[in-house]
């Protein structure tokens, strides 16, 4: 897929893609043209499956496991007693169970209307049980609106909806049914606009925007509404459009970026969750509009496929779904893998309406990315699992990765960086002004405090991930002890230890569940720095932040006396990402009133594990092993460090109130650097994944150096590959070897034999131009750069880099001698 069609694609209004692919005929234009029971059949055999896939010996696992949940539910349903449809499913005051009510009915019709070999599911007594559920839950919890719309607005607008649109087309409802149904459906879309989308709300953008406007063209398909179909599609379009933060439609930030970042809750960096939904959903739109004039040719495939190469596939190390890109659903018990299995499913329709190379492409990724034990019974549709298979068995088909083996990706719009090399993958996740330090909400996340403040993950190759991070991670590290964070020594506590409620309560104060100031302040506060973000220059890279106190503590003096709120402690970082090391600055560290803790890194490894610490003396470099993976920890300045292991023992319920309260054992291995009040301290390591002794020992030939570790500059060189890397925080001009840069910048520089490499990056977003001088020597650029002027001088050569409206892109150049 070129680039340029998909960024030519993200200018094209959403309105104009429905217009443009419609038939020249004049008579398959008209709206009596369409037929929207293809759209019906379409999404049938997506759900239910065909005859063909679900007579497939690799199908049948998926096909027994519908009717397995069928069965179940069917029980239940058989057994309810007052005030239920499915036995131990109370209603009445449970929006989480009128919705499981509605997908337990979702799921018998499954099983009802799934072609293949007959079974006692398929008769019209099951239909007849579909219905009456149907028509009992209607005339008793849900037709009421008056009654209803009580809990979570999701469950209204958007849950329910999509069981019940589900329901009523694979069940063929009849059309008195279907038309109540839908009535109800609008009357519940209150975020709208006269029951229907309303772009300028902002519960209707991203992925939610798509899951609406999918239900609505399922309900336009059974009202043979073609006027419904055509409203929603223009609708769900507009979310193809690529982000300009510069001119926001709608004031919408929820999207995909330019450089592939995708934001939801309006500054949550949510490609792992919110974003794994949208891909689902709208490659499932795509697969229903096949064979119908409101198909759109290629051009949506290619957006799609825009998003998982650029914006999904960085973010999947061996097939696990990185954690800094999944808000509070780090906090749940799926695993990354089974975050990455709906991503593969997604991929592998997608494929089928892919061409050529784009569509190979595709499938070598899938091929790639599935781990041998990926659940393909937690496939949506059946017809996916035998593609699936079909993959698998296909030997021209060849595993390859869209990721280079060395690549590092700078999600500069949704603050974060993702740097890859065989062997080890490392994660960044950050805040600003910009994006949320964090997402708690509905009692999922209950310790989230830290999680954007620099928190690092560290992937290492052929260890199973769910052993080192996800939810068992999250339960067992100290939430002030994450792997790269500084946290002044304090204990907070969660929202329902603070109000006794999942949220802060005070409608007086304008503090209600799904309220702008809960999400302000309560939910997933940004920060109040400007400064986050960094140059990436061919595989390298290099990030700067500076650390802030969130929003809500900014704003104390406006809020409620009993609104609780925590400040921060103060901290200057930079991250330089090169081959075998990630280097660590830290400067302006500290708090004039409390002690600070800053973790170097932490690990967890099983109850058993052979964890093992060495280190040299005198302390310069510390390694832990825990018999599978290792890391080695190198101090490019004494520092006074502890490392200790301990084993720790907590139920996941302490990081989600609904999770099982099950307990999980880990050995957590913590790399800390502990100051008194009052005190600021610098701190420059580096992290060596896969390191041995032998490699740390050789750090001593001093192939790195800190050039500057203060507030105002943070830089090192790396003699070995010829780099320069500086983060500059403050204005003015910075001197580095051979240069000078006018601050605040992100810069990197690699000296070759006969040309000279650099990239800027404006980590703050608000320049509209960096400024770097070379003295003593001319140089020319080796092609001419849009957005970067050479200018010859007395003393050498000015480089200009226009910085204006690209958001933190770096703006790289080559240079020759002038001579």
């Amino acid at each position: 897929m070129e680039l340029t069609r998909r960024r030519l694609l993200s200018f094209v209004p959403a309105t104009a893609l429905l217009t443009a692919v419609r038939p020249a005929s004049a008579a398959r234009a008209t709206a009596t043209a369409a037929d929207p029971g293809v759209l019906l059949a379409n999404a049938i055999a997506i759900y239910a499956g065909t005859a063909e896939s679900n007579a497939r010996p690799d199908v049948a696992a998926k096909v027994a496991s519908i009717d397995s949940t069928a069965r179940t539910w069917l029980s239940a349903l058989g057994h309810a007693g007052t005030g239920e449809l499915f036995a131990g499913v109370p209603l009445g005051t449970s929006d989480p169970n009128l919705s499981s009510s509605y997908q337990h009915l979702y799921e018998i019709a499954l099983a009802h209307r799934r072609p293949g070999a007959a079974t006692d599911l398929q008769t019209a007594a099951v239909r007849d049980k579909i219905v009456n559920g149907l028509v009992w839950l209607h005339d008793n919890y849900y037709g009421d609106q008056s009654k209803g719309y009580y809990g979570n607005w999701f469950t209204w607008e958007i849950g329910i909806s999509t069981y019940v649109s589900k329901t009523l087309a694979l069940i063929a409802a009849d059309a008195e049914l279907v038309i109540r149904y839908v009535a109800s459906m609008d009357a519940y879309l209150r975020n709208g606009k006269d029951g229907d989308v309303d772009l300028d709300s902002r519960f209707h953008t991203g992925a939610n925007l798509v899951d609406i406007t999918a239900n609505r063209v399922l309900q336009g398909a059974l009202l043979n509404d073609d006027a419904r179909i055509r409203k929603a599609l223009q609708d769900q379009f507009t979310v193809f459009a690529t982000v300009d933060p510069y001119n926001l439609q709608h004031g919408v930030t929820d999207g995909y970026y330019a450089d592939g970042s995708f934001v939801q809750h309006a500054s949550v960096a949510y490609t792992g969750s919110y974003g794994k939904g949208l891909l689902s959903r709208v490659v499932q739109t795509i697969k229903v509009l096949a064979g119908t004039e409101y198909a759109q040719g290629d051009d949506l495939v290619g957006v799609v496929q825009g998003w998982v190469e650029h914006g999904f596939a960085p973010l999947i190390f061996e097939g696990w779904m990185m954690e800094i890109v999944k808000g509070r659903a780090v906090s749940r018990t799926g695993t990354g893998y089974d975050d990455v299995a709906v991503i593969v499913e997604a991929i592998v329709d997608l494929a089928d309406y892919a061409t050529g190379a784009d569509s190979q492409r595709l499938k070598a990724f899938a091929k790639f990315t599935a781990r041998p034990t990926i659940n393909v019974n937690s496939f949506v549709s059946p017809v996916s699992v035998g593609r699936f298979a079909d993959l698998k068995a296909d030997a021209s088909i060849v595993p390859a990765d869209l990721n280079p083996a060395e690549l590092s990706t700078a999600f500069n719009a949704m603050d974060r960086t993702v740097h890859r090399r065989p062997g080890y993958a490392f994660a960044l996740a950050r805040n600003s002004s910009r994006i949320s330090k964090y997402e708690y909400m509905s009692g999922e996340n209950l310790l989230p405090w830290f999680q954007g403040d620099g928190a690092h993950y560290l992937y290492l190759s052929g260890q199973d991930q769910t052993q080192a991070f996800g939810i068992d991670y999250f339960t067992t590290v100290s939430p002030y002890a994450l792997g790269g964070v500084t946290a002044p020594v304090e204990t907070r506590k969660s929202v329902p230890e603070l109000y006794g409620t999942a949220y802060y309560d005070n409608a007086a104060a304008g503090f209600t569940a799904s309220s702008e100031s809960q999400n302000t302040y309560v939910y997933f506060p940004v920060g109040t720095n400007s400064y986050s973000g960094g140059a990436t220059l061919d595989a390298y890279g290099a990030v700067g932040w500076v650390q802030s106190d969130d929003f809500a503590y900014a704003s104390r003096k406006d809020l409620p006396a009993d609104f609780v709120v925590y400040k921060n402690a103060s901290a200057t970082k930079s991250w330089f990402l090169l081959d075998d090391e990630i280097v660590v600055l830290a400067a302006g560290v500290g708090d004039p009133t409390r002690p600070v803790t800053t973790t170097l890194d932490t690990r967890i490894a099983s109850a058993t594990a052979p964890v093992n610490i060495s280190d040299s003396k005198p302390s310069r470099w510390l390694r832990y092993t825990d018999g599978t993976v290792a890391v080695g920890y190198y101090f490019l300045q004494a520092a006074d460090v502890s490392a200790r292991v301990e084993t720790v023992t907590r139920s996941r319920r302490v990081v989600r109130t609904s999770n099982p309260d099950t307990a999980v054992t880990k050995q957590v291995f913590a790399l800390t650097h502990t100051q008194p009040r009052g005190a600021k301290h610098t701190l420059a390591y580096a992290l060596v994944p896969n390191a041995t002794e032998s490699a740390l020992r050789s750090y001593q030939h001093g192939k790195l150096a800190t050039l500057s570790n203060t507030v105002r500059l943070q830089a090192i060189q790396h003699l070995g590959l010829r780099l320069t890397a500086a983060n500059s925080f403050a204005p003015g001009l910075h001197h580095l070897p051979g240069l000078t840069v006018d601050g605040p910048a992100s810069l990197l520089v690699r000296r070759e034999a006969s040309s000279l490499q650099l990239a800027v990056s404006d980590p703050t977003t608000q320049r509209d131009s960096i400024t770097v001088n070379l003295p003593a020597q001319y140089f020319k650029p080796a092609t001419p750069v849009d957005g970067v002027q050479v200018t010859r001088t007395t003393i050498g050569t000015r480089l200009t880099f226009s910085t204006r409206h690209i958001y933190g892109a770096s703006v790289p150049v080559k240079l020759l001698p002038a001579w």
